[in-house]
């Protein structure tokens, strides 16, 4: 018998999140699809918003079904999320990546 619990709905968000490769993004929903969740999005996004400080999940990697980037474009968070997007050569043109050429299909 096996005593290991089941992940949580966070632990699966995290797994897929963690997954996600260098230069590609995915959307809230497709995370969602992808944990085993169903069409829970927005569920997503706040569990990415809780993460704890000091983690190094690829959070920045998540976005919009349509490619924007979910923070207001003037404040700080945004800020950041292109700036780690650009590092991985993520191009963000007016708050919206192109997810034509960056979604990641696995």
């Amino acid at each position: 018998m096996n005593d290991t619990p089941a992940p949580s709905r966070e632990q699966r968000i995290w797994q897929v999140v963690s997954a996600i490769p260098p230069g590609k993004v995915v959307s809230y929903g497709q995370v969602a699809e992808m944990a085993g969740l169903g069409r829970q999005a927005r569920f997503v996004g706040r569990a990415l918003g809780r993460l704890p400080a000091g983690h190094n999940l690829p959070w920045f990697r998540v976005i919009r079904s349509n490619g924007q980037i979910a923070f207001p474009q003037d404040s700080e968070a945004f800020r950041r999320q292109v700036a780690l997007l650009a590092r991985e050569g993520i191009e963000v043109v007016n708050g919206r990546v192109s997810m034509a050429r960056f979604r990641w299909n696995p």
